[in-house]
């Protein structure tokens, strides 16, 4: 149970919702199978071996999303209509027009919808309702968003607040680069991404190469030019390491494999197992994610 993306969002701090009331409304959309005829389900799903829709633990909650898609390709769905096609023409003397045409992709897909294979996904979402924080193990703000639009959905009420900070990630990332060196309690690793603001979009990527004084020179360079930061590899405090970019999202996390031990330790089975994973992880993140505000000049208030 280790998340490794965060699409990060605030809640009230506190967010006054009880953890049954909050299950029992989660209840509302809980998952199941993918129709037939239908080419997506989802829901909410237990985030551990039990009934649980919240697993509740140190006054962390975790939850998580489970999606189902009927995986039907439009290329297949395409290649029959055409051949359908094709014999209309065949039989009428002159091809379908574009209403026929269309309402005969529609039935090949109605068709061919109960034959394609599904395949399913989880999203784990991590809530603290005492401090406010909402964290999502997403590589994309697109599948956040789907776990968020289902949240509203079943939730009376789900005051969920986009995350500002008072340095934009790029404009911070520039200065850390600029200086070589990064703020307090982090250090930069070897990943970089820079992106020119004009039409072509021309970008410099460094992967797995350290950023040291060769590479600060060139990279000192491509910032004078106009180039701006959109991927920065750090780490911090030699616990946490990750990508951030210029949404402020981070990506690519990766904990200190001692930590991953320590809980392996403590650990007698797979329940324990998943606890312990849980409990480090969200002790090291409550510690990590206001430091890495600090380091953006901290948060904006709602009203700016």
């Amino acid at each position: 149970m280790w998340f490794k993306n965060l699409q990060l969002y605030r809640l009230p701090r506190p967010w006054n919702i009880d953890l049954a009331s909050f299950e029992e409304q989660l209840a509302r959309g809980p998952f199941a199978k993918c129709p037939s005829n239908q080419p997506l389900s989802r829901g909410w799903t237990p985030p551990r071996r039990d009934e649980a829709l919240v697993f509740a633990l140190n006054r962390q909650w975790l939850i998580a999303l489970a999606v189902e898609q009927r995986l039907l390709p439009s290329s297949v769905i395409n290649e029959e209509a055409a051949e359908r096609a094709a014999a209309i023409e065949a039989q009428q003397g002159y091809a379908p027009g574009r209403k026929q045409l269309k309402e005969l992709r529609e039935r090949v897909t109605e068709e061919l919808m109960p034959r394609a294979f599904t395949r399913r996904r989880h999203t784990f979402v991590w809530l603290d309702p005492i401090n406010g924080w909402c964290a999502i193990d997403a590589a994309s703000q697109a599948k956040a968003e789907e776990v968020i639009e289902h949240l509203r959905h079943c939730l009376d009420e789900f005051p969920l607040q986009p995350l500002h900070t008072q340095l934009s990630p790029q404009s911070a990332m520039s200065g850390w680069l600029a200086e070589g060196e990064g703020p307090a309690g982090f250090s930069i690793d070897r990943d970089c991404e820079l992106k020119a603001i004009g039409e072509e979009k021309a970008a410099v990527r460094y992967v797995r190469h350290p950023l040291g004084d060769e590479i600060g020179g060139e990279i000192k360079a491509h910032l004078a030019a106009g180039k701006l930061p959109t991927r920065l590899a750090l780490t911090w405090s030699d616990r946490i390491s990750f990508v951030l970019s210029e949404k402020l999202e981070v990506k690519r996390l990766a904990f200190l494999d001692l930590l991953k031990e320590e809980a392996e330790k403590s650990a007698a089975n797979a329940d324990e197992q998943f606890d312990a994973d849980f409990a480090l992880m969200t002790g090291e993140l409550s510690r990590f994610l206001p430091q890495l505000i600090a380091a953006l000049g901290g948060e904006q208030s709602a009203a700016a």
